[in-house]
């Protein structure tokens, strides 16, 4: 049976998706990981990649330039890893080749397959292997798309907790686009996974809105500031300040949905009597007076008859004055 949350934690998992916004740099990396853990995020999430097996020189040789800037080595994985549990917060990368797959596996407690990847099944297969808690963004995808990759999973009797991402592939995602309703259909489709949400919008209205929904996995684009560069991704990535924000709403969130359930609380109990109604003289009683409907109201508070015990009041007979307005007790009726 699917427990609460997807890695014991919090109810919502909060992703602290810091990609490839430190730019190559390691100090600004674990600049990131110090922001993250500040902000109070469970995870902080890298992308892990060997440039050459990444992307296409011979098409985008532009974009080579800029990924191998931006590479991090296996070693500055291995030292941010370490870093952020001493942050208490759990590390993972998105692996975008198999080589950084296999070494990532060393090092991580959960895997991450991306949107554009989503189709990649030598990649899947792979991690799947693994046999660890896999998270997949559901970019690009429709539900029959979805259902071929369930069925993927099925077939290697995977038993390790997953999680789809409702994700729109598009930077930025214009609210229009994002349709969190899709975030319900797919925790009525798929109910043996967890659902989540990646965001790519700007702000973090989003993530707080999927989170309502019932989000249990929110991973939200992280930077030190949108100018950082004119990188794509820091415009749409969460600076420390509204990523502590986030946080803190999402947490909140979580406090209100409460249970599923129907109780009455402590509060409310205190609250019944002076909220509630009694029944009362609509005009002054006499002693000897046979009380008949029409010679009631309902009133406030409820430290008498309630309005279901008509019967035990209609018939009797007055003993003592019973003043308008006054709540009808017991001992004033014979």
């Amino acid at each position: 049976m699917k427990s609460k949350n997807f890695y014991g934690l919090s109810d919502t998992f909060i992703v602290a998706e810091i990609g490839n916004n430190h730019e190559g740099n390691f100090h600004n990396a674990k600049k990131l990981i110090d922001k993250a853990a500040e902000a109070k995020v469970d995870a902080v999430k890298f992308q892990t990649f060997k440039t050459e097996n990444f992307v296409s020189t011979s098409i985008d040789n532009e974009r080579k330039k800029k990924l191998d800037k931006f590479q991090l080595t296996m070693k500055e994985f291995t030292m941010l890893s370490n870093y952020a549990k001493k942050k208490k917060l759990v590390f993972f990368s998105t692996p975008l080749d198999i080589e950084s797959c296999n070494y990532l596996n060393k090092i991580q407690p959960i895997f991450k397959i991306s949107s554009g990847d989503n189709n990649y099944t030598s990649l899947i297969n792979k991690i799947l292997k693994f046999k660890k808690p896999t998270i997949i963004s559901t970019g690009m995808t429709n539900l029959k798309d979805l259902k071929k990759l369930d069925t993927l999973i099925k077939n290697k009797k995977f038993k390790a907790k997953l999680c789809f991402l409702h994700c729109v592939s598009s930077y930025p995602a214009t609210f229009k686009e994002l349709n969190l309703n899709s975030i319900s259909f797919l925790k009525n489709k798929f109910p043996n996974y967890y659902i989540g949400y990646s965001d790519h919008s700007t702000g973090i209205e989003a993530c707080i809105n999927a989170a309502a929904l019932g989000a249990k996995v929110i991973e939200k684009h992280f930077t030190l500031s949108h100018n950082f560069s004119n990188f794509r991704d820091h415009q749409l990535s969460a600076n420390p300040i509204e990523m502590k924000e986030m946080v803190r709403k999402i947490r909140n969130i979580a406090i209100m949905k409460g249970k599923l359930d129907k109780k009455i609380t402590k509060t409310e109990q205190k609250n019944q009597k002076a909220l509630r109604r009694s029944l009362a003289a609509n005009k002054t009683l006499n002693p000897g007076h046979i009380i008949k409907n029409c010679d009631l109201i309902m009133l406030r508070p409820a430290n008498g008859f309630k309005d279901d015990d008509r019967k035990l009041v209609i018939g009797k007979k007055v003993n003592q004055i019973i003043k308008k307005n006054e709540i009808i007790l017991r001992r004033k009726l014979n």
